[in-house]
């Protein structure tokens, strides 16, 4: 009985998924949009924020006296004309207005008694609570009042304290999240409205490996984004890695890996670019919004942390940050790990389990 013959599809499979990978990377580098996206975009983004966070000594309180009406005393008048204040005399209607755009942070007037001073702001505001509570202070002192205790100050701020060193690792997850889902799902979309795809339905070529194929030209651009961020932030802003770089680039892959399995699940189906964006959009938001990439999610009620804690962003990152800022190891991070490697499996299971080719 003759030998069967050798099945030689495999090798077959192995070269057509490498010629897969290094076209979508060919069509990768001649968009000069997505070059833009991946690259400009977030290194502008870090500058703005960065030069509008950056550190300096605390923005004067804005003060406003009207001029008329009842008039402050002669001695508080004079006590709100120190370089902590920025002093505005204005009518009251002007003052009103203006603390109701933000122009002002409080309005100093006579109280009810003669010895009383209201303080007209808007308690939601940080900056206006903190305005009070100088001014009032400065009120205080003119009037006599002296302090008890002798009061020292420690105004540095530790290496990884600063919002500069929030927000770099916090950009670089963004910028991964988008890459990866923009990336490959457009590009799925694309391919399947132009009857490309059915050309591969035609093949030895599996689901799997086709998936795979976007999967993994998304890794060969990893190392250049994170290593272009990181360097960024290093020489502009001085922002210093604590922990493993390995580590960093170990947390960014897999954080790819989740995301991408993401994309795939977006654009199994679908051959509209306006319904993929819509899915994209509606998993995107909720996470740029939610997973403390501007500003910490600690901000949210508590009892919806553990819900945030839960979502892909926020474990890449909170390991992002834990390892950049922190120098924390791979085991201080295996939950995040865990999570993003979970979100990963499921949707690109998902993702191949409802692929069509049409």
């Amino acid at each position: 009985m003759a030998d069967p013959m050798p099945d030689k599809r495999q090798p077959r499979h192995h070269g057509a998924l490498a010629t897969l990978i290094l076209a979508r990377i060919r069509m990768f580098l001649r968009e000069p949009a997505s070059i833009f996206w991946v690259f400009a975009f977030p290194a502008l983004l870090a500058i703005a924020l960065g030069t509008a966070f950056r550190d300096q000594p605390p923005d004067p309180a804005r003060i406003g006296v009207a001029t008329d009406g009842p008039a402050l005393t002669a001695t508080d008048l004079a006590s709100l004309r120190g370089p902590s204040l920025v002093l505005e005399l204005s009518p009251r209607a002007l003052l009103d207005e203006k603390l109701r755009k933000g122009g002002i942070d409080v309005i100093v007037m006579p109280g009810p008694t003669p010895d009383s001073v209201l303080y007209r702001f808007d308690p939601q505001r940080a900056e206006a609570r903190l305005a009070r509570f100088v001014v009032d202070d400065i009120i205080q002192r003119g009037r006599g009042r002296t302090d008890v205790a002798s009061i020292s100050e420690a105004t540095e701020m530790p290496l990884g304290a600063r919002y500069i060193d929030f927000l770099l690792p916090g950009l670089i997850a963004m910028n991964l999240m988008g890459s990866a889902l923009w990336g490959v799902g457009y590009g799925m979309v694309q391919e399947r409205s132009k009857k490309l795809m059915r050309r591969f339905a035609t093949t030895p070529l599996t689901k799997t490996a086709f998936l795979l194929s976007y999967v993994l030209s998304r890794l060969a651009f990893l190392a250049v984004e994170v290593a272009f961020l990181v360097a960024f932030g290093s020489l502009v802003f001085g922002v210093t890695v604590q922990g493993s770089v390995a580590l960093v680039f170990f947390v960014a892959l897999v954080g790819v890996l989740s995301f991408t399995g993401f994309a795939v699940l977006c654009a199994s189906r679908t051959a509209s670019v306006e319904v993929v964006s819509g899915f994209i959009n509606a998993l995107t938001m909720p996470m740029w919004l939610a997973s403390g990439t501007f500003f910490s999610y600690e901000r949210f009620p508590e009892a919806i942390h553990p819900i945030i804690q839960a979502l892909p962003l926020t474990a890449l990152n909170d390991a992002l940050r834990a390892v950049i800022n922190d120098g924390a190891g791979i085991l201080t991070i295996a939950p995040q790990l865990g999570v993003l490697a979970g979100w990963g499996l499921l949707a690109f299971g998902l993702g191949v389990r409802l692929f069509r080719w049409r």
